[in-house]
């Protein structure tokens, strides 16, 4: 899949940094709501998809540090790990808990579980994609 694009390599360095923070943004813009996850995992993995295209298998998985299928175990992990504070507090599994912070640059902060179910979410996505798409150009190659 490498490719010698000059145009595709400096658009791909260009936009790989920016659609990662995109997918950040995704990820937080409804902190208090369920369903940034989703979109955001599949923009992050879109942008490491983008790199793999003007690059080849091992810079990616240089790219991404970790290998995708243990990024799919911890986001597993973490959207279940969500729905347990709710049976400590008395309420039903994935019942939504709230905690109001008071942070020196945001000032007062609600963070819930719903936050930690998207991260999860987020984590499963990105880990579900690239195990996906890095095995077929593994076995592409």
């Amino acid at each position: 899949m490498n490719s010698l694009s000059l145009v595709l390599r400096t658009t791909g360095y260009f936009l790989l940094p920016l659609l990662l923070i995109f997918s950040v943004f995704l990820l937080l813009r409804g902190h208090d709501e369920p369903g940034g996850g989703f979109i955001a995992g599949l923009v992050a993995a879109a942008a490491v998809c983008l790199h793999l295209f003007f690059t080849d298998v091992p810079a990616t998985r240089r790219l991404i540090h970790i290998d995708p299928r243990d990024l799919l175990g911890w986001g597993l992990f973490l959207a279940t790990l969500s729905g347990v504070p709710g049976v400590f507090m008395g309420d039903a599994f994935f019942t939504s808990q709230w905690v109001e912070l008071t942070l020196p640059i945001l000032g007062e902060t609600k963070l819930g579980t719903p936050l930690l179910f998207d991260i999860g979410v987020y984590a499963v996505v990105i880990g579900t994609v690239l195990t996906i798409v890095l095995s077929l150009a593994e076995a592409e190659e």
